[in-house]
């Protein structure tokens, strides 16, 4: 499929990175600009490397538990943060070598340095070492991400307050730990540091953490938290942070003072918009300072795309690199629209969360007539065969069709299993379609068919509501 169109490509995150493959893929040429490393934040500073810790905990609270399965094993179970955090390096390194291999196979040319758009068609690229050049193209794509807002409020010096990019080079556990912000980020890192053995205090705004997620799944998580030893203050706010005596003090909109030895700080993320020629080009923002753009990706001004979290639609690595394929198909004459209907996540806590659709109270809010389906971990053969047993399936159906709305599953494997439901949603299915679906067994995905069945009140592992 040659072509002699040329497509630059203003970072190489998830989104930058996978469309400069796409376009290569399509016989394009392709020059990637990032300033720092490729993979961008998810890579680098978000999605890979607090997972890579994660597992490093979960790993040690399955060990902790082998005596009771049968396993011996002598010795206390400890973690050795420091080779945590190597391995975690030594993890990213390994991909991000792979995404430039990946770009020399395919003859996509990167070039280290900071973009600057000039005009429709030019990008002036100032590098490293102090020179300068400039990439002309016939399509520009900007995918420069998020990056973490900085508020005034608080004092973030890297050493006491932190944002996520420097609790993840952490390399000696706080004993106490300030997570401002119980999001997803937030929950993920309170999960980390209290299985690391840290006492954890999340405070949120909101009336729940996780305030985005299903009534349900917020509530469950919180159980989860609470059971972790992590202190759960909802509905109240930081109002002031200061240092004193190399503790960080803060004062809570309810009164409340809390003495920590570290405070990270998960509050939103700022749209990198600036420096980068919007204004000289004539690309309009949208109402929160996102970049406007239409179904095919394009901004305001023809020719110039926008993809990933710059757009301020789902900001999720896998919406990024969707939306990067989207972009190279229309600039490449495959007209094609992104779909986001149906767009699966997964939170990394202990345990996981994987989520596809509505809400429960998103369905009732639109008025929709609802049905719901449940079931739990302890019901399943799998789950007390290895020992997981604690998590939930919950399929929401609109009630006259039984076609489903969303699905939200808490439990291990939950960000895997989702993608079943997720399928499912894309082709249009019923409840019944899981539902009546041979499953494999002993497996976690039964948990979703039962869950399905549940929606009729056929759930066969499931005791007889009583009424």
């Amino acid at each position: 499929m040659p072509t002699d169109i040329h497509i630059a490509i203003l970072g190489a995150g998830p989104g930058g990175y996978v469309a400069a493959i796409r376009a290569a893929q399509y016989g394009a040429r392709v020059t990637v600009i990032e300033r720092e490393a490729l993979g961008g934040m998810c890579l680098n500073w978000g999605c890979i490397p607090s997972k890579a810790l994660l597992s490093v905990v979960e790993l040690g609270e399955k060990v902790r538990k082998a005596e009771a399965m049968g396993l011996r094993i002598h010795g206390a179970v400890t973690y050795d943060l420091p080779r945590m955090i190597q391995r975690k390096n030594d993890v990213v390194g390994t991909l991000v070598k792979g995404i430039a291999t990946l770009f020399r196979t395919w003859g996509i040319v990167h070039l280290q340095g900071t973009g600057r758009l000039v005009n429709e068609r030019t990008i002036h690229v100032a590098k490293p070492d102090g020179s300068e050049t400039t990439v002309q193209a016939d399509a520009i794509i900007l995918a420069t991400g998020t990056n973490w807002p900085n508020l005034p409020m608080f004092p973030i010096d890297g050493k006491h307050v932190l944002t996520s990019k420097e609790a993840l080079d952490l390399t000696r556990v706080p004993e106490t730990i300030l997570i401002v912000g119980g999001g997803v980020e937030g929950c993920e890192f309170a999960c980390l540091f209290s299985g690391l053995g840290a006492r954890v205090t999340v405070v949120e705004m909101m009336p729940t953490v996780l305030p985005f997620e299903d009534e349900e799944v917020s509530a469950f998580l919180t159980r989860e938290l609470k059971r972790r030893g992590v202190e759960v203050l909802t509905g109240t706010t930081v109002a002031h942070v200061g240092l004193e005596k190399g503790l960080v003090h803060a004062e809570l909109s309810s009164g409340q003072r809390l003495d920590a030895e570290i405070a990270l700080i998960s509050i939103g993320r700022t749209f990198n918009t600036a420096g980068i020629g919007l204004d000289a080009v004539g690309v309009q923002l949208g109402p929160r300072g996102e970049v406007a753009v239409d179904e095919r990706m394009q901004t305001t001004v023809p020719g110039i795309y926008a993809i990933g979290d710059l757009v301020g639609k789902a900001m999720l690595a896998h919406v990024a690199s969707a939306q990067g394929k989207v972009a190279v198909a229309n600039i490449l004459g495959r007209p094609i629209a992104f779909d986001e209907r149906v767009i699966p996540a997964g939170i990394f806590t202990l345990p996981e969360i994987g989520r596809v659709g509505l809400t429960e109270q998103q369905a009732r809010e639109q008025g929709r007539s609802v049905v719901v389906g449940r079931f739990k971990y302890a019901g399943l053969g799998k789950g007390h065969a290895v020992d997981e047993t604690t998590g939930l399936f919950k399929v929401i159906a609109d009630a006259g069709t039984k076609t489903i709305l969303g699905v939200h599953i808490v439990g291990t494997h939950a960000t895997d299993l989702v993608h079943e439901a997720a399928l499912a949603m894309q082709m249009g299915a019923t409840a019944d379609t899981i539902g009546s679906m041979i499953h494999a067994h002993p497996t976690f995905a039964e948990g979703l068919m039962e869950a399905a069945e549940d929606v009729e009140g056929f759930a066969i592992h499931q005791a007889r509501k009583r009424i």
